[in-house]
């Protein structure tokens, strides 16, 4: 799959974030999501509210979100080709689930925009934080899509761990109170994809990407946006 190409849009904030992700930028960008929506009215929670930080050792050996299976060709208008979110409010395993919708597909029975669609259902509601252009560079133009087509090709994505960044945590730890401003999470996930074409042919590849999750509390997880750059 394609690697995002650079941010754009009202987001910047957000990819901000995930580009730098060292101390220094995370604190600076959640300040700054702080002074926002301070400047807007919002109320910023107090730090007796902030959420727990999940640990990175509540890791999972098996993908809580499997990809679904892939539709029959002709598959009803306006029914997803993509697994459906995960009603959780961890963002660790809302990042897996994704991931391994994200790294599966089937050009055989699903068009580019069908694919783009089902994925963007992962997105989050709140315009401020979504960014979809990262999401749709994950995926091969309309084009090269029609060309796998002809190959017949399909993958299927395992996600096998996830974590959230070591300088993503430290940041955190020092003021837990910025968390509370969009309680975005970064996390790296690492998987495998294995890739099928015709007349038998069949490889794969590790697959790695960190991805911005938003766990508000009360409610399911949602995708925010996705890095350039993985981070350990």
């Amino acid at each position: 799959m394609p690697k995002s190409s650079p941010f754009t849009g009202q987001s910047t904030l957000l990819r901000r974030l995930l580009i730098g992700l060292g101390v220094l930028v995370v604190v600076a960008l959640l300040a700054g999501l702080t002074a926002r929506l301070a400047g807007g009215g919002h109320r910023t929670p107090s730090a007796a509210n902030s959420p727990s930080i999940p640990s990175t050792s509540a890791t999972s050996t098996a993908s809580p979100h499997g990809p679904s299976p892939a539709p029959s060709v002709g598959a009803t208008p306006g029914v997803s080709v993509v697994a459906a979110p995960p009603h959780t409010s961890d963002p660790i395993a809302y990042a897996k689930a994704f991931a391994a919708a994200l790294w599966s597909y089937d050009t055989r029975t699903a068009t580019q925009p069908q694919q783009l669609a089902g994925l963007r259902d992962w997105l989050t509601d709140e315009t401020k934080y979504a960014d979809p252009d990262a999401l749709a560079a994950q995926l091969p133009d309309p084009t090269l899509w029609s060309r796998m087509r002809d190959n017949g090709q399909h993958a299927v994505g395992e996600a096998a761990e996830a974590h959230l960044p070591a300088a993503w945590q430290q940041a955190i730890g020092k003021d837990p109170t910025q968390l509370t401003v969009a309680y975005i999470y970064a996390v790296t996930v690492t998987g495998k994809q294995t890739v099928s074409w015709l007349d038998g042919g069949r490889g794969a590849e590790d697959r790695a990407i960190t991805l911005a999750v938003q766990c508000r509390p009360g409610r399911d997880c949602a995708l925010a946006s996705i890095a350039t750059t993985v981070y350990p």
